[in-house]
């Protein structure tokens, strides 16, 4: 049967999954340039455990309908949680983090394991249903990209100052203290628009990966926004192809967030001799350059 279908993106659901996938790649590919040049990994695992429990009240109150409230609501309460705990260094950040993350998890274990259908529930929940994405689902993904796409075309410049000198930045007159909160508002939007396709386990893959492998090609920001992007979309569309083939060709169960993901490891295994050649080069050239001998070190 499965030969009758010439292509695998001709069912709506697997065009719908695509679709949901591209519009997570155009929010995730420039946020986890954010994310790896304010070294947020610990943050964005904390954020994709912590509405957790906002998934499991949601869909408890609305079915899976319910999904996106609960994990909106939960998600920018984590963000601001967290802005607020570390604060004036009242908390230490890894502390802050450790705590919310297991709390929030163990919280939303408990409530999912009072259902009946506990062990199917609970993979859903860590694991996606990118191939049981709705219409209306996708028209909400599409209106999270547009705001998280919005806030950084705005903030962008703001949120690179900060990474690289928060001295200068605060000097020019940035509260600190408000951009780390935006930041971690972005981020949450970013969580919540993936936690329904890949789970809340596999998508801190979509937080760290893309920028992880773009930064072995590139050194510009940028282009590493614009990479990540494609090496996102890319992995996307060939897992949801590899998911699609070992089902329907050979019989094989593989899920297609995890074939997703599997797929951006693959780019980003694919890309190391790229950076390691590039790192080589580097040095190099360093090596090549003019050092001051003792006596003009002296001299300046």
């Amino acid at each position: 049967m499965g030969g009758l279908l010439i292509d695998p993106f001709a069912p709506p659901f697997m065009a719908r999954a695509l679709a949901e996938l591209a519009l997570l790649a155009l929010m995730c590919g420039p946020v986890s340039v954010l994310v790896f040049v304010r070294r947020l990994s610990f943050v964005a695992d904390a954020l994709t455990h912590t509405v957790f429990p906002g998934v499991v009240v949601g869909y408890l109150a609305g079915g899976v309908e319910g999904i996106f409230g609960g994990a909106l609501v939960a998600g920018l309460v984590t963000a601001v949680a967290l802005s607020l705990l570390t604060r004036h260094g009242r908390l230490s950040e890894d502390a802050a983090i450790a705590v919310m993350l297991t709390a929030m998890f163990s919280i939303g274990v408990i409530l999912v394991s009072r259902r009946s259908s506990y062990t199917a529930d609970l993979t859903s929940f860590l694991f996606g249903r990118v191939l049981t994405v709705s219409e209306p689902q996708l028209l909400q993904t599409g209106l999270l990209a547009i705001v998280v796409l919005g806030v950084l075309a705005v903030s962008a410049r703001m949120f690179v100052f900060r990474a690289f000198d928060p001295v200068g930045a605060t000097a020019a007159g940035y509260r600190i203290g408000w951009l780390d909160a935006w930041l971690n508002v972005v981020v949450a939007l970013v969580v919540v628009a993936a936690v329904r396709a890949v789970g809340t386990v596999l998508v801190v893959a979509l937080l760290l990966v893309p920028a992880a492998t773009a930064r072995l090609l590139t050194d510009r920001l940028s282009v590493m926004a614009v990479i990540g992007t494609g090496v996102t979309l890319v992995a996307g569309y060939l897992g949801l192809l590899a998911s699609w083939t070992a089902s329907v060709d050979f019989g094989l169960r593989l899920t297609s967030a995890s074939a997703v993901v599997l797929a951006l490891v693959a780019a980003y295994l694919l890309a190391l001799p790229v950076g390691a050649l590039r790192a080589a080069r580097a040095r190099r050239r360093t090596a090549r350059l003019p050092h001051p001998t003792p006596a003009e070190g002296r001299r300046r």
